[in-house]
């Protein structure tokens, strides 16, 4: 090779030497540019790390602060409430899901009186263990395994019952366990032995309290039979006494005698009433009633009271208002005798009227009813308004007493109101006069027959005289309500006037001033007019008797009842030329097949069991007028032997008697008869008339109840009732 090759061949091989040398540093450059960035990027790395880890370093010594803090505040608060566990009487003690303890205070500890054995780790059974040993709990007459076992299986139950234990010492624990989430139980032991002797002394205080009123009750029923077993005697001899022949003033001691009896008695059941309210002792018994004829049977009571003192007594009953209603009749009846008796006795003139109307709400079911007792009496002052339903309490001074009575019946009116659930109220002004009134809801038993309101077509326009302006708005009002036009009046005088103005009925009270309603109703005829004419009269005996009576189309008790009124006003037939109404002549009545003795009749034997000599006597002189075989028993044992032998057709049964006493001699007689298969008619005549005496009485086989002192007229209801076919009729000819 030459050597120009040679050169050229190295200078070749330096170049590419070079060129290769320049490649490498410049890889070796941008592999150094590369190692920088990224040794820059992991000191940034580092530095952000370390940055990082001292923030937590930082974060990790406040929160090791923090906790310090924490676990001290925990500490210092178990503590206190340790300390308040302590502190508290009741036990308070920790197990562990093993029924291990862990920790108790002092008061649950202090049971144990000292035993060290009961300590933290002990289990349940074995403190069961210790308290049977060592006789820290009363378990009575329970053998220790069993009352072990007893409180064993309570312990293990999920939810245990609380528990009462006594122990040793008289103390009451009650123990109140729980579970806990984690299979724990907390115990908790309260003494309760302070509530215990609390209950006791509370049941012992009950206990006499009700042996009180057992003996208040007894006191209370004995006093009631004891008084009114000689009342009978007194009133049933004044009420034989006024059937003699007496002078005037013979017959007003005896009056008085017989008026002092019933205001005794009245007196009696007011006190007997009072005092079953106050100890809750009485009971309400709901049944089917005629409101409206309760009300007017108040009225027939009062209406010789009312005209002796020349006052009016007024019912406005709603014309559309139910009169048949549920409920309790007589404590109703009892509330209205004494409002309205009040309201005659306290009114000197004028009037009394009691109003009833229905107020909302008011369904086919049950109607809100307001009975309202107006009088024109002397009123009650401001003052003593506010007193006027306490007990004993009454409106005139008592240094100058007027008026009698026991001041309960207000008071015995309100309770008996409130019992029924309804509100009382009075508004009054001295001198002026009262308003009395109480509302009550009432089930309704009947509802209105719409079609017993409807009038005849013809009847349009009626004449009402009445002297007295509230009765006149009373009538118009309930005409208005019938579809019929009122025309009013305050006379004889000025209704003879009105009879041209198209008049179809002429309703007339009977006594007024100058012309009473029956010169009106024949001077009505002395005119030629035949309009009918009804009476209303507070004394209808008088006006049958009365030469007019054939003018009146009909006679009517005031105050009318609306059942009456209805059927008076349909039964007017208007004509254009009507003729004199009369009454047609009454029937003739049907012969009785008891009246008149036959062959073969008998006189009624009538058995009377009475051990008191004074009832005996006014029992017998009460029936001397009947025809009847009577005898007598001095007790029970003689009133059976006397069933078998007199067989008679009806008993009276004295209940309080010695050696057999009432209620056990007809539980004889009744045990007999289921033999001969047949039943005597038994009267129980008793002094004993506290609530609850006739149900217990009737229970023992009696048939009816007739509360001392008797009346002569129940007395020959219940003997005229009883009489057999083949017996004469015990009523003589003049009393049939």
């Amino acid at each position: 090779m030459s050597l120009a090759n040679k050169l050229s061949q190295e200078r070749r091989a330096r170049l590419a030497a070079e060129r290769l040398l320049e490649q490498k540093q410049a890889e070796l450059h941008a592999a150094n540019r590369k190692l920088g960035k990224h040794a820059r990027a992991l000191s940034d790395e580092i530095v952000e790390t370390r940055a990082e880890v001292e923030h937590i370093l930082v974060e990790n010594q406040r929160v090791k602060s923090d906790l310090t803090v924490a676990n001290e505040k925990a500490e210092v608060a178990e503590r206190r409430l340790w300390q308040s566990i302590e502190i508290i009487q009741d036990g308070f003690a920790f197990f562990d899901s093993d029924s291990r303890m862990i920790s108790a205070n002092k008061a649950w500890m202090r049971v144990f009186d000292g035993l060290t054995e009961i300590r933290p780790g002990i289990s349940y059974v074995e403190i069961l263990q210790f308290v049977t040993e060592e006789g820290i709990v009363d378990i009575g007459d329970m053998h220790p395994a069993d009352w072990r076992e007893k409180m064993l299986d309570r312990w293990q139950s999920q939810t245990p019952e609380p528990e009462i234990i006594q122990l040793w010492n008289g103390e009451y624990i009650k123990l109140v366990d729980q579970r806990g989430q984690g299979g724990g139980t907390v115990s908790l032991a309260h003494n309760i032995t302070e509530t215990v002797r609390h209950e006791k002394q509370l049941k012992d205080a009950h206990r006499k309290a009700e042996a009180a009123s057992r003996a208040k009750s007894a006191f209370l029923a004995n006093m009631s039979h004891e008084i009114r077993t000689p009342m009978n005697g007194v009133v049933g001899m004044a009420d034989l006494l006024q059937d003699t022949e007496l002078s005037d003033e013979q017959r007003l001691y005896v009056e008085t005698i017989r008026n002092s009896g019933e205001a005794l008695l009245v007196i009696i059941n007011d006190v007997l009433d009072f005092s079953k309210i106050e100890a809750e002792k009485l009971v309400l018994h709901k049944d089917t009633f005629d409101l409206e004829r309760c009300i007017h049977e108040i009225v027939i009571l009062l209406q010789p009271t009312a005209r002796d003192k020349g006052i009016e007594i007024l019912v406005d009953y709603d014309l559309f208002l139910p009169t048949q209603f549920s409920g309790d009749r007589g404590r109703i009846r009892q509330v209205l005798t004494n409002l309205m008796g009040n309201a005659v006795k306290f009114t000197e003139s004028g009037h009394v009227s009691v109003c009833v109307v229905g107020m909302p709400p008011w369904d086919e079911e049950t109607a809100r009813l307001h009975i309202i007792i107006e009088d024109t009496g002397i009123g009650i002052p401001e003052d003593k308004i506010g007193h006027i339903f306490g007990e004993f309490n009454q409106v005139d001074d008592e240094q100058n007493r007027k008026f009698d009575g026991t001041g309960l019946g207000l008071a015995i009116s309100q309770k008996l109101i409130k019992l029924m659930d309804g509100d009382i109220w009075v508004d009054s002004v001295a001198g002026e006069g009262s308003n009395f009134g109480f509302s009550l809801s009432l089930p309704v038993a009947e509802a209105v027959d719409a079609d017993g309101a409807r009038m005849p077509e013809g009847l349009k326009r009626a004449l009402v005289v009445d002297d007295h302006t509230a009765n006149r708005e009373i009538v118009e009002r309930q005409l208005g309500v019938l579809g019929i036009e009122a025309v009013s009046c305050g006379s004889g005088t000025d209704a003879l006037a009105k009879l041209d103005q198209g008049i179809d009925l002429v309703l007339t009270t009977h006594t007024m001033p100058v012309m009473d309603g029956m010169e009106l109703a024949e001077a009505i005829r002395e005119a030629g007019h035949t309009v009918p004419i009804v009476l209303l009269s507070c004394n209808t005996g008088t006006a049958e008797q009365d030469p007019a009576r054939p003018h009146l189309h009909a006679l009517l008790q005031k105050p009318v009842a609306r059942q009456d009124l209805f059927t008076a006003l349909k039964s007017i037939e208007v004509k254009p030329a009507a003729v004199e109404i009369t009454e047609p002549p009454p029937p003739s009545p049907e012969p009785d097949k008891q009246d008149g003795p036959t062959p073969e009749s008998r006189a009624m034997r009538v058995l009377a069991a009475e051990d008191n000599k004074t009832n005996r006597l006014v029992y017998t002189k009460m029936v001397k007028t009947l025809d009847i075989d009577l005898k007598f028993a001095e007790n029970g044992v003689e009133a059976v032997e006397f069933y078998q032998s007199f067989d008679p057709d009806i008993v009276f049964m004295d209940i309080s008697m010695p050696e057999m006493d009432g209620k056990e001699a007809t539980q004889k007689i009744r045990e007999l008869e289921e033999s001969a298969g047949n039943h005597v008619p038994i009267v129980a005549m008793t002094a004993h008339a506290m609530d609850g005496d006739q149900d217990g009485i009737l229970s023992a086989g009696l048939d009816h109840y007739l509360t001392k002192p008797l009346k002569k007229q129940a007395i020959i209801d219940h003997i005229t009732k009883a009489c057999p076919d083949d017996a004469r009729n015990p009523l003589r000819d003049d009393q049939s």
